[in-house]
């Protein structure tokens, strides 16, 4: 008989190799986890399966997602109310099950708050009033200005070229601002949002462009349901058919310019910082989706038989398994890190929440990828649950910035800090 004693299996949390909750952040937690099980799953499959032109429609599973969201009396604006590190923890656990359950709803609800949020921060309550209760959505990118829209130094351009205005624009004239164009097809929400935070290039009367051949910008509140405002056909899409997107245009359409929240002299500040803060979100939005893939897969191989014996008791799957798995652990450390970092730091950067999403992105795919690989053939067909998740992924490879060009705004950010001011020369 053997006198050794045998060593315990670890003491794992719901999600992984988690310790340190509080017994409030554990009751959130499984809240959320419950949430995404009974609800945002199902009805995101739901939705998943239906032509985008009858998944947005008023009584769709769509609305009652968001009708039984409501119900929870959570917002993702709630946690800008919260000390740093605690929302910084928080937005972490909430965002990694809700995606957990489903990518798309879970950014329809981060997008549908992006103009309360700011409504709030701006202090003005004519603002507040205006987007209190109603779903939002980001303008941020236009048909012929994507990935331009995500450089924040001239230098980042080639010489002697200008900025991109896209095409959609604002006019500052006296007390009124002036709207032309129209948004790209992938503004999240922009098939039924009620208002709008744009982004956009502005001519406060001299031009668009500054000395440097830079664009202007400014964030503006808008409500959708004024004259001049039309929409274009929900976006058939691969992957996140649950979240609508779609083009919104814009007709000479008039807004006092006091629905402004950041113009000329702070525009490209907080722009920054809104960059920053809202980016950490994708990260975790990683981490759920890698681990319902990493679960779905981690089930399957118990249940499947080749070669005489399960799956999960063949030598390869197991090492398979050890590399996904540390990947999920490795996604959820960098997006808890940079959320932490982005909240806590009095000065942080865009171009790092950017790398954060990047990274958490690119390892999503991996992850995604190896588990449809352990269902086989059966992994490509709509009867198991993976086939969503791994279109689902693919979308998160550009969605909120291709992971190539943030990759290259990090390492620009990385030398500028070297030649600047010393760093990685201790």
């Amino acid at each position: 008989m053997s006198t050794h004693q045998a060593v315990p299996l670890p003491l794992v949390g719901m999600t992984g190799f988690d310790v340190g909750l509080t017994e409030e952040e554990q009751s959130i937690q499984h809240a959320m986890h419950r949430f995404a099980r009974e609800v945002m799953r199902p009805l995101g499959q739901e939705i998943d399966r239906l032509p985008a032109e009858q998944a947005y429609l008023p009584g769709s599973p769509f609305w009652d997602y968001h009708l039984e969201f409501q119900k929870l009396g959570f917002s993702p604006d709630a946690m800008t109310d919260l000390p740093a590190d605690q929302a910084a923890k928080l937005e972490g656990l909430v965002v990694e099950e809700m995606a957990w359950g489903d990518a798309g709803l879970t950014v329809s609800s981060g997008a549908g708050a992006m103009p309360i949020t700011l409504a709030k921060a701006s202090g003005s309550q004519e603002l507040i009033d205006l987007c209190e209760g109603k779903l939002g959505c980001w303008v941020a990118t236009q048909p012929d200005r994507g990935s331009d829209g995500l450089t924040l130094y001239s230098e980042e351009r080639h010489p002697g070229s200008k900025g991109n205005k896209g095409n959609l624009q604002a006019v500052f004239k006296g007390d009124e601002i002036i709207i032309n164009g129209q948004s790209s097809a992938w503004v999240s929400n922009g098939a039924v949002a009620e208002v709008a935070l744009m982004d956009i290039v502005a001519d406060y009367g001299d031009g668009f462009f500054d000395e440097d051949g830079s664009t202007y910008g400014c964030n503006i509140v808008v409500p959708l349901d004024i004259k001049g405002v039309s929409r274009g056909k929900p976006l058939e899409k691969l992957g996140k058919r649950s979240l609508p997107q779609g083009e919104i245009y814009f007709d000479n359409v008039r807004i006092p310019r006091r629905f402004a929240v950041a113009t000329r002299d702070d525009y490209e500040l907080k722009h920054a910082y809104a960059w920053a803060q809202a980016g950490t979100a994708m990260s975790h939005i990683a981490t759920g989706l890698s681990r319902a893939a990493f679960e779905l897969a981690l089930g399957y191989i118990h249940e499947r038989k080749q070669g005489g014996a399960l799956l999960a008791k063949h030598q390869l799957t197991q090492f398979r398994l050890g590399g996904m798995g540390t990947k999920v652990e490795a996604i959820r450390a960098m997006a808890r890190h940079v959320a932490h970092y982005t909240k806590c730091s009095p000065r942080p950067h865009p171009y790092f929440t950017a790398a954060g999403k990047a990274f958490c992105c690119s390892e999503l795919m991996n992850v995604v990828n190896e588990a449809l690989q352990l269902f086989g053939g059966a992994g490509l067909t709509k009867e198991y649950p993976i086939e969503k998740l791994f279109r689902d992924a693919r979308a998160m490879q550009i969605e909120d910035g291709e992971n190539n060009i943030l990759q290259m705004h990090y390492g620009y950010l990385l030398s500028q800090l070297h030649q600047q001011e010393g760093w990685g020369r201790f």
